[in-house]
């Protein structure tokens, strides 16, 4: 699954009401980022790297394992295979989307 895939995936798990309430950018580095506009109305999800309540550092290979729902957010944060800076309360409802 190419990035563009994982956020087409996160665009149809999100919907237009994630209630996320913030923005949230998954960082993959040189493979890209991902961003979730919880605010918007609709929410959306894009590919435009910008300023984030929450931003979660991830490798592409663990954000694909998450959206497959093979690697749950908590543990992610728990076994150090995801760096959050930001607004950790948003990083807390990741549950409600992935």
């Amino acid at each position: 699954m190419d990035l563009q895939a994982c956020t087409e995936e996160l665009r149809r798990k999100v919907g237009e009401a994630s209630g996320l309430n913030a923005t949230l950018k998954f960082d993959c580095g040189t493979d890209g980022v991902v961003v979730i506009d919880g605010r918007a109305v609709p929410n959306t999800v894009d590919n435009v790297d910008r300023d984030t309540d929450c931003t979660v550092g991830i490798t592409h290979d663990n954000l694909v394992a998450m959206i497959k729902g093979e690697l749950q957010p908590a543990t992610a944060f728990m076994t150090g295979k995801i760096k959050v800076s930001g607004d950790m309360s948003v990083a807390l409802k990741l549950q409600r989307i992935v």
